[in-house]
């Protein structure tokens, strides 16, 4: 390995695209013929090929979740704190497996691939995925790497949500439901959030009715603005006062308190419109890079499949009926800062799985960094999931 790499990285990784010409039929009644997902992977399988690993990407993550596809990165896979050597998701003991998922704009059949009964890009046309969609072809990705049974499933956020709808709609095919920063569905505040973000993506004159790449454009501003909004529900007010708020050696954690991180950018204001704040720079930066990578008819349908999520579907509304068949143990995870799945969410998925006798353990972890804390190495977080899979690890590789 490259000494640039620390010692703790998977280093190098090399994404394999698997076809599958089985055709999947979708919630929604239509139906993919065939399809390309993106996996990456890291550490063995053992010899009994139970020590597999599933994570599931929140809404714009992907299939690079650990390692650097090439020496010149920068920056590692979208989860790198917490898989590795020596990390939670040890990969001296675990193999671990990641997708992109189906309607993804990073190698998996999407929008922005070729529809082969038309020859030009599917946009619009690629049809709606849901949580339970991408579980079923999660599943077929099983069966092609020649796993019976997950160790564990993992993922925050919308991953979390897969990880519900694995221990439901395949029971026996996973030992550990591992469920970070959650909810059993998204609150009307959640939709409505998703909904500003649509709107301002399909409201960018670029956006073409969802054609824009054969108009060759793209909504940039419409997917920065998207991009922005959600930012903001992924941080905490505490979280933001920190980052920009003055440095400590400047001023007193009090003052930076009492700044509420309203630090000016230029050291003065502008009495105009432009950009005056530090946190106006920051969202501006973070829409304009997420622009550049992410595809704005993958953002409206991964938040559809949010929207859409609701497990008691089938289930006469109740989430503990919904559980009656669950095999695994589950753990949980909230941080207490989140107020997008905040821990109360979190904790109606915990007592539906006692009402419904399954084996459940759950932490709350006082944290300040908001939703996004599930991909930051907390260190009460990186220990209570390091000790749960040490466990994990005990079982599958005796």
């Amino acid at each position: 390995m490259p000494s640039s790499f620390p010692e703790n990285s998977v280093g190098l990784v090399t994404p394999q695209c698997l076809h599958f010409d089985e055709p999947l039929v979708l919630r929604s009644g239509k139906r993919i013929a065939s399809y390309d997902l993106m996996v990456e992977t890291y550490g063995t399988l053992n010899a009994a090929r139970s020590n597999a690993i599933l994570v599931c990407h929140a809404l714009s993550g992907d299939h690079h979740a650990a390692g650097y596809h090439k020496e010149s990165d920068s920056k590692p896979g979208w989860w790198d704190n917490c898989i590795g050597p020596g990390k939670p998701i040890d990969t001296r003991k675990f193999f671990v497996v990641c997708l992109n998922n189906l309607g993804g704009c990073a190698g998996s059949t999407g929008p922005t691939s070729l529809n082969p009964e038309t020859g030009t890009f599917y946009g619009p046309d690629f049809p709606v995925v849901t949580v339970r969609d991408w579980v079923n072809s999660q599943a077929r990705l099983m069966d092609r790497l020649g796993i019976v049974q997950w160790a564990a499933v993992i993922g925050g956020s919308l991953g979390g949500m897969q990880v519900m709808r694995w221990s439901i709609s395949y029971p026996e095919r996973l030992r550990h439901a591992i469920m970070i920063a959650v909810a059993p569905k998204l609150s009307a505040q959640n939709i409505a959030f998703n909904e500003v973000a649509r709107q301002s993506i399909t409201a960018d004159p670029h956006f073409h009715d969802g054609r824009y790449l054969e108009h060759g454009t793209y909504p940039k501003k419409g997917v920065m603005l998207a991009r922005m909004v959600g930012h903001i529900t992924y941080l905490s007010d505490s979280a933001m006062r920190e980052k920009f708020g003055k440095a400590s050696e400047e001023l007193p954690s009090e003052a930076i308190k009492s700044n509420f991180g309203r630090d000016l950018r230029s050291g003065k204001l502008s009495f105009g419109l432009d950009v005056d704040f530090q946190v106006e720079s920051y969202l501006h930066y973070q829409g304009e890079r997420f622009s550049e990578r992410f595809d704005a008819n993958t953002y409206l349908l991964m938040t559809k499949a949010l929207d859409y999520f609701d497990p008691t579907v089938d289930y006469d509304g109740d989430l503990a009926k919904a559980f009656e068949h669950s095999q695994c143990r589950f753990l949980l995870m909230s941080f207490s800062s989140d107020w997008r799945f905040p821990p109360e969410r979190t904790r109606e998925i915990v007592n539906a799985l006692l009402k419904a006798r399954k084996p459940v353990s759950y932490l709350e972890i006082d944290a300040d960094q908001g939703h996004d804390a599930f991909l930051l190495p907390v260190p009460r977080y990186m220990q209570a999931l390091s000790t749960y899979l040490a466990r994990v690890s005990d079982e599958v590789n005796r």
